[in-house]
């Protein structure tokens, strides 16, 4: 096990919910909070659009969205699904046959938007579809898109307007006869999506979907996702997420990730902890910090790494990782393994040092694991 490990006083309590599948992904429940991603390829270029979904699984993606807008994209998925290694959600607005030919495709999910989908006998025909090829569905109701009669209601797109909407949505799949649901209630603004996602959370067991719609861009969102996707996932409510950015879908991934590992609720990868830097530093930290991101992006194993740059708090961080450098005098620093100092390495030679004993550790860590799953089986009785 990872020195990084989940203390008591950690503990996030999580909302009960039941759970579903998207494909072989488990939602809900007491299964880990799954992260997920779209493309913004144009689904007719499916060469381009498999690339893009294949690099967003290998930055770990467990589910990608994929936008379903006219026939060729839903006939396009027939050639995308079977070419990728992660489910597919199929993004549907507008037309419902566009979400009864997804399903035929061999999507594992259909998103819907309650505002736009159409009359409930449209709906009732696109359940039907998933029921037959055995896909589950998003209820995915956004607050620029609610319905004329919920709008006239409220006065303006509120969190009770979008919850009605939700449930109103929810009762039509429940009359008839489909549970295998999830459902989202997005909204850029971030105050109105936490508020609307807190009174959905205790009115249905569904499983839910979090995302603070139309973020921004990279820095921007990244940081309004943070704030309210991690005040909800904080609450206990979420069972997965997507991370919208005007930005590389593969980058919506990295800030998931990042999110589920600073509340302890997911972990996958080197987790770097290191100083801001100031005139106390031993080394140029920011350069060292930004060689390492790049250099362990290919480790999945999770585990941590502490870069401080002084002995000021480069020892105590240390004693709490898995690997651990502090930066000290005459162009040398301390090698921390396992929470114990070491020993002594050149500045020179601390980049390439470094990525050895993250990848040898993890190479310890995965055989551990292995190890101990191989002990937790059970033989047969005779």
């Amino acid at each position: 096990m990872s020195i990084n490990h989940v203390r008591p006083w950690r503990n996030i309590y999580r909302r009960e919910s039941r759970q579903i599948s998207v494909g072989p992904v488990p939602v809900g429940g007491d299964a880990p909070i799954s992260v997920q991603t779209m493309t913004n390829t144009v689904t007719t270029d499916v060469k381009g659009t498999i690339e893009q979904v294949n690099r967003c699984a290998e930055a770990g993606a467990d589910i990608v969205r994929i936008s379903v807008p006219d026939k060729d994209s839903s006939a396009a998925l027939k050639q995308i699904i079977p070419e990728v290694s992660v489910p597919i959600v199929a993004d549907i607005h507008f037309h419902y046959m566009r979400g009864v030919e997804a399903a035929e495709a061999g999507a594992a999910c259909l998103r819907i938007n309650p505002g736009n989908i159409g009359s409930e006998a449209r709906v009732q025909e696109v359940i039907k579809a998933a029921r037959d090829n055995n896909c589950s569905m998003r209820i995915g109701v956004n607050a620029g898109s609610l319905e004329k009669h919920l709008l006239e209601k409220y006065g303006e797109p509120t969190p009770d307007a979008m919850v009605e909407s939700g449930l109103d949505h929810i009762k039509i799949l429940q009359d008839n006869d489909f549970h295998e649901f999830k459902i989202s209630c997005k909204a850029s603004d971030v105050f109105m999506a936490t508020a609307a996602y807190q009174k959905l959370a205790d009115a249905t067991d569904a499983p839910i979907h979090l995302g603070i719609t139309e973020a921004g861009g990279l820095t921007s969102g990244t940081i309004k996702s943070a704030i309210g996707l991690g005040n909800l996932l904080w609450m206990g409510i979420g069972d997965t997420i997507r991370v919208s950015l005007s930005a590389d879908p593969v980058e919506e991934v990295k800030v998931g990730y990042e999110i589920l590992k600073s509340l302890g609720l997911r972990h996958r990868g080197v987790n770097i902890i290191s100083c801001p830097s100031c005139a106390r530093q031993g080394f140029d930290v920011i350069k060292t910090v930004e060689a390492l991101e790049k250099r362990l992006e290919h480790i999945k194993t999770p585990m941590s790494l502490s870069i401080i740059g002084c002995v000021v708090n480069g020892p105590g961080e240390a004693l709490m990782t898995d690997v651990g450098w502090t930066g000290g005098g005459s162009g040398h620093g301390m090698v921390y393994l396992g929470g114990k100092q070491s020993h002594k390495m050149s500045n020179d030679d601390m980049v390439e040092h470094i990525v050895e004993q993250v990848e040898a550790k993890a190479a310890e860590l995965d055989a551990k694991a292995i190890s101990d799953a191989e002990a937790e089986i059970i033989e047969p009785a005779e």
